[in-house]
């Protein structure tokens, strides 16, 4: 019998490497960012076609590489980095292992223009099937410039197998991030299809983050600043206030290499313990520095899980610094003025108050008015600004004008559902039939602002109000996906969204989906979207909050990989307009949600297997009371 085992060839070898590094191009993205900064770059361009299938595209200013290791750093294992066994425990760099680029080579066309600054030109090279095809000298300036085209060209099984462009960006944009996050003093740059998505100037790790999540959290980000002999915590945390239902924000780094560890997640997620929901995830960007001895990062072929030597300590220290960070905002608030040091520089900050502007104000009467004995709630009437009277505030709305609940006319409000036609029957007569059906005519009581009393032919029900409303727009909406659409009303004053780079993808992803719903939202520049219609039945002016919170809702759902992208939004739609339990509803309201809940095709429960009401039977109510 001949031998049976023998040695792969290495392309085949590669390609099966490959499988464990590059698995969809926002791993390249990770890959070739980190090579730009070990080779100690101050600017790096990230350029992407088609989400990356097409090409992804790095180019660098850093120290560039000789014609002989142009060539060598292709191959399997090859590294600048390990000389001996203790180097590896020593680990300070982004990549270490030699395996990235010769796994890219193995699964794309790769063309590399490489040059050091003491070299007159530089080299480039054209790798296909992980075998050089050409390589020459070229004039380009210093720095690397890594062109990845066309990923698994030659293994289709696996490009089958890649998402939507949109999908695909997303994740791009993730692992984009997370590197330009680690390193704020590096300029980044991110630009699809010929458009820039993001431009990163250099700066401090506050304004990288808010040039990132954006303007909003100027003010929301509370400073991490701890330093011991063990390790090192900085970095920012959001007030709670950030807290979302869905893990976006949350960026951990070690020794600033990203990092996903449930276990310290959950060290910070005690430190908001009673200050933000049990189903909320707050904000925070935070950097763990320690001996690179302490820790194993080689467990992994991504290399973003690591083992500590002592997770208890490290998981103390998290906890410890981050609830420190927390109490003491709460105490002793900081302006913060590095984004405009023009401030300080103004007369009212610098200079002291002179006696003439001391007078001046002294001699107000707005200031004698508060400086009297027992004068301070007194304030002199203007002709320019006539105040209503205080009781005004306190007089109960008339009922004309209090036929809408805030959160219903506002975020798509109880649509009106007529009831399946049925032979007339006279106030307060059960209907005819087995089915369950509410009695017509009969009173309804609402019950701590959540649940509804409804009489049935059969005794009563105890309806849940946001089960009840969450099923009644389910089916409409999928009414509507099904064909017939959401009339839309055109917008007079159309609103503008300003969203993350990753949120902005996903909007204009789910942009037809949502015309079929009502919403008409249109790309409007960079990571911008305009809003130019609403639903016809739905109040204008809060669309913002309303996609904002949709948004939200949707990435909550995606970890369930049974839905249509279709079904998530509708259910996502459904679950956040639904009236909220705990909200007053008048007369007209409760009665409109129960006629729509009953004429559903299945009132009993939510689309999420929830029960939208408890029925109590008369012959049950009859026995609770030994009748």
């Amino acid at each position: 019998m001949p031998d049976i085992i023998h040695l792969l060839p290495d392309n085949i070898a590669n390609q099966i490497a490959a499988g464990e590094v590059i698995q969809r191009p926002a791993s390249a993205v990770k890959e070739l960012l980190e090579n730009a900064v070990d080779a100690e770059a101050s600017e790096i361009k990230l350029i992407v076609q088609e989400a990356g299938k097409s090409l992804v595209q790095v180019v660098d200013n850093g120290k560039g590489m000789s014609e002989t290791d142009a060539r060598m750093a292709f191959e399997r294992h090859a590294t600048s980095k390990i000389s001996n066994i203790d180097d590896l425990f020593q680990i300070r760099t982004m990549g270490f292992r030699g395996e990235a680029l010769a796994s890219i080579a193995a699964v794309a066309q790769v063309e590399l223009k490489t040059k050091r600054e003491e070299d007159e030109t530089g080299t480039r090279l054209e790798i296909e099937n992980s075998k050089v095809i050409r390589q020459e000298p070229v004039a380009c300036p210093r720095g690397s410039n890594i062109a990845m085209k066309n990923l698994f060209f030659n293994v289709p099984a696996r490009r089958n197998f890649l998402k939507s462009n949109a999908a695909e960006m997303r994740h791009i944009v993730d692992e984009f991030t997370r590197v330009a996050l680690a390193f704020p003093s590096i300029f980044f740059s991110l630009s699809n299809n010929g458009q820039e998505l993001m431009h990163l100037e250099k700066g401090s790790l506050k304004q990288r983050i808010i040039q990132i999540l954006g303007n909003t959290h100027a003010a929301k980000l509370v400073a991490v600043q701890e330093n011991t002999d063990y390790l090192n915590i900085h970095g920012f945390v959001g007030k709670p206030e950030t807290a979302r239902k869905t893990r976006g924000d949350q960026y951990l780094f070690v020794n600033q290499r990203f990092i996903r560890s449930a276990y310290l997640n959950h060290a910070i997620m005690n430190a908001y313990q009673d200050m933000i929901t049990q189903d909320s995830f707050p904000l925070y960007v935070l950097f763990i520095e320690l001996d690179p001895a302490q820790v194993d990062i080689n467990v992994h072929p991504t290399k973003q899980e690591i083992k500590f030597e002592d997770e208890k300590i490290v998981y103390a220290f998290v906890q410890a610094a981050v609830k420190h960070a927390l109490a003491q905002f709460s105490v002793t608030p900081t302006l913060d003025f590095d984004l405009d040091p023009s401030i300080q520089r103004l007369d009212a900050v610098s200079k002291p108050v002179s006696e003439e502007k001391k007078a001046s104000v002294t001699s107000s009467s707005l200031y004698q008015t508060f400086t009297q004995k027992n004068q301070a709630h007194f304030i002199e009437p203007t002709k320019k600004s006539e105040l209503k009277h205080w009781k005004d505030f306190y007089e109960t709305p008339s009922a004309s004008s209090s036929t809408s609940i805030p959160g219903l006319a506002e975020a798509s409000a109880i649509h009106k559902v007529s009831p399946p036609a049925e032979a007339p029957s006279l106030p307060g007569m059960p209907r005819p039939g087995n089915k369950i059906q509410p009695i017509e005519g009969a009173p309804l009581q609402q019950l701590l602002n959540t649940y509804i009393v409804a009489s049935t032919n059969r005794g009563f029900v105890l309806i849940h109000q946001q089960s009840a409303h969450e099923r009644v727009l389910y089916d409409r909406y999928a009414t509507a996906a099904a064909g017939k659409g959401v009339p839309s009303q055109k917008s007079l004053f159309p609103v503008t969204l300003q969203l993350s780079p990753s949120d902005a993808i996903l909007l204009q992803e789910l942009a037809p989906d949502l015309q079929l719903l009502g919403y008409q939202v249109e790309p409007f520049g960079k990571d911008s979207l305009i809003v130019q219609g609403t639903p016809a039945d739905t109040g204008q002016g809060n669309e913002k909050a309303i996609l904002e919170k949709l948004l939200e809702q949707f990435k909550h759902f995606t970890s369930d990989m049974k839905f249509s992208r279709r079904e998530k939004l509708i259910r996502s739609m459904a679950r956040q307009q639904a009236v909220r339990a705990g909200s007053p509803l008048e007369e007209s309201e409760m009665r409109t949600l129960v006629d729509g809940l009953f004429a559903t095709q299945q009132p009993n429960v939510t689309p999420g297997g929830e029960p939208t009401y408890i029925e109590f039977r008369k012959e049950y109510v009859e026995k609770l009371f030994g009748k």
